[in-house]
């Protein structure tokens, strides 16, 4: 039988150092997603998720075993975000109304970068995670991290309220302000939530590239097997504005985190 989280912290506390790494891989990729839908950059989201890692490692002595390790993990993590500031999250961070105009502005019937295909399609899925995860960046990092973890990870109030730390009235306030900011947006913007809107992803491909909001030969999210936009339609029993963030798959945190905290922390 596989030992559980709290019973490798247990060993890893205890001067495990297998089991300490065996902690750390069960959750790098949890911390990353986290990091990843709060940055939107992914190279914003590595700095935080190893620096992050390293500080959930240094303090795993002071885990009382009250709660669950993931949701201390989470509260750690959800801790550290708050105040962190990427450099790329920083510069690209509007309010709503500039994102609107930037969400209006720049469609073409045709794609001038691509003809190809399988590129498109790419590209059509790299202009989706990028915008609906950018709008993201429009709400307070408060309000951001209670969406994410109530609409997009699923965390019910209570455990949210956990991880953040406030009661559950307010974590259900936040949630409520945040939900109808990021509801009224995309249905009043984006055709994919609603058809009636003009905006497709795949009309603003040249524009993105040509303002290097994307880059079209090192694609940061269109790597996933399948398509997120493709599982936007067949999630009809979820409103469209929760559809789109819940059709985006986890992903993998990179190799280098690991490697670069078994190094700082002489792991291996």
């Amino acid at each position: 039988m596989k030992d559980t989280l709290e019973i490798l912290v247990q060993k890893a506390n205890s001067g495990d150092r297998k089991a300490l790494e065996v902690v750390v891989l069960k959750i790098k990729d949890y911390v990353y997603n986290l990091s990843l839908k709060m940055l939107l950059y992914p190279e914003d989201a590595e700095d935080a998720t190893q620096e992050i890692l390293i500080k959930i490692i240094t303090h795993l002595s002071t885990f009382n075993h009250k709660s669950k390790f993931m949701t201390w993990v989470y509260r750690v993590t959800t801790n550290y975000l708050l105040t962190y500031k990427g450099q790329n999250t920083k510069e690209f961070a509007m309010p709503f109304d500039d994102y609107a105009d930037l969400i209006d502005t720049g469609h073409s019937d045709t794609v001038r970068y691509s003809t190809n295909e399988g590129e498109l399609s790419l590209l059509e899925e790299e202009v989706k995670v990028s915008c609906t995860q950018g709008l993201l960046l429009c709400l307070n990092s408060v309000d951001r991290m209670v969406y994410i973890l109530s609409e997009i990870l699923e965390f019910n109030s209570v455990e949210g309220s956990e991880i953040m730390q406030i009661t559950a009235e307010n974590f259900r306030k936040k949630l409520s302000r945040s939900r109808t900011k990021i509801r009224n947006f995309l249905n009043n913007k984006c055709g994919l939530a609603n058809p009636k809107n003009p905006c497709r992803c795949v009309k603003k491909v040249d524009f993105l590239i040509d303002q290097k909001i994307i880059n079209p030969i090192d694609l940061r999210f269109a790597g996933f097997s399948q398509r997120s936009i493709d599982l936007v339609e067949k999630l009809g029993e979820l409103e469209k504005s929760i559809a789109i963030y819940r059709s985006v798959p986890q992903v993998k945190a990179p190799l280098t985190i690991l490697n670069n905290i078994k190094q700082t922390l002489a792991l291996d």
